[in-house]
């Protein structure tokens, strides 16, 4: 289940959403294929599995009586409001998509679906893969075209230096390869 999908409850009961991951105003969607893929099955398994098994369940509870004391009820209707606001997120997120195959692509300089190979004033070396920011995965090393690192390393070569803000203060890279391949 994604992050993005979670709510959490205040004090008094009621539910706070969490933020789901947004693009910069007048930005567009970059998705590679794969990411897309996963956001339609997402969908589909919402739409078609959870949502009609979640409304079975409320209607069943409805049907024991006192709703206003009856766990199953209470709990179906609020998992079936995170499934519809999941729903109209997947749908805006797919519309808007604007696929790029990195597999497609032929550069010598880092845009989006790149693989970057970098290494750092202590000689550590680390490759990124530039996604969307729906396909964000920081065990995998996949950042979001809009991230600040991703961001410094945008347009640069095979040997440049990018200084980018980390969290530990500014930091140099340098790019040692830039490749582009299908993402699996």
């Amino acid at each position: 289940m994604s992050k993005a999908f979670v709510t959490e409850e205040t004090a008094e009961g009621e539910e706070e959403e969490i933020p789901q991951p947004h693009l910069p105003a007048g930005s567009k969607n970059y998705i590679t294929p794969k990411g897309l893929t996963r956001l339609q099955e997402e969908l589909h398994d919402l739409l078609h599995k959870q949502r009609p098994e979640m409304t079975a369940t409320v209607a069943w509870a409805a049907g024991n009586g006192d709703r206003s004391e009856n766990a199953d009820y209470t709990y179906g209707k609020r998992r079936l409001r995170e499934i519809d606001r999941r729903l109209r997120f997947l749908t805006k997120r797919i519309e808007s998509a604007e696929v790029i195959d990195p597999a497609t692509r032929n550069s010598e300089q880092v845009f989006f679906g790149a693989t970057v190979t970098v290494q750092d004033e202590e000689g550590v070396v680390e490759t990124y893969r530039i996604v969307g920011v729906d396909e964000i995965d920081m065990e995998k090393k996949r950042i979001s075209w809009i991230s600040p690192l991703a961001r410094a390393l945008l347009k640069a070569r095979a040997g440049d230096v990018v200084t980018f803000k980390s969290p530990r203060g500014p930091r140099e890279l340098e790019i040692v390869e830039v490749v582009y391949q299908a993402i699996l």
